[in-house]
């Protein structure tokens, strides 16, 4: 008798080979969470819609930027001092997802415009989840 999760588990499978995926590597939490078509990648407006979402919920005070103490470490002093053009100290939305622009971009090194598992699992992956999730 096919159970439930068995057909469950075949379905991913299946999914997973058609994908490229090796059979045994299930989609990591970040994956399933950013890839919203689900075609097993992310591209850059499913990266900017999850950033758009953070921003909204890191902005506490609902003022439409964020300082230091709303990134809470995922950017460093550095990083938003180069990030904030106008020296205000804060980050409006749209200098935000410039810095996520630029990180997909440092992410996707095959300029397909699209990351995969292996990508996401890279330091600049890494980086730029910090600013997706």
């Amino acid at each position: 008798m096919i159970t439930r999760r068995m057909a469950l588990l075949y379905s991913f499978t299946v999914g997973a080979v058609l994908r490229g995926w090796p059979a045994s590597a299930a989609p990591s939490r970040a994956m399933q969470a950013l890839d919203t078509d689900k075609d097993g990648t992310v591209d850059l407006e499913e990266a900017r819609k999850a950033a758009s979402a953070l921003f909204d919920k890191l902005d506490r005070d609902h003022d439409g930027t964020l300082d230091r103490r709303e990134l809470r470490g995922r950017l460093s002093a550095g990083e938003i001092t180069a990030a904030d053009p106008d020296k205000d100290g804060t980050l409006s939305k749209d200098e935000y997802l410039k810095v996520v622009e630029s990180r997909f971009k440092a992410a996707d090194p095959d300029n397909d415009g699209t990351l995969d598992e292996k990508e996401l699992r890279s330091a600049a992956g890494r980086s730029l989840l910090r600013l997706l999730q």
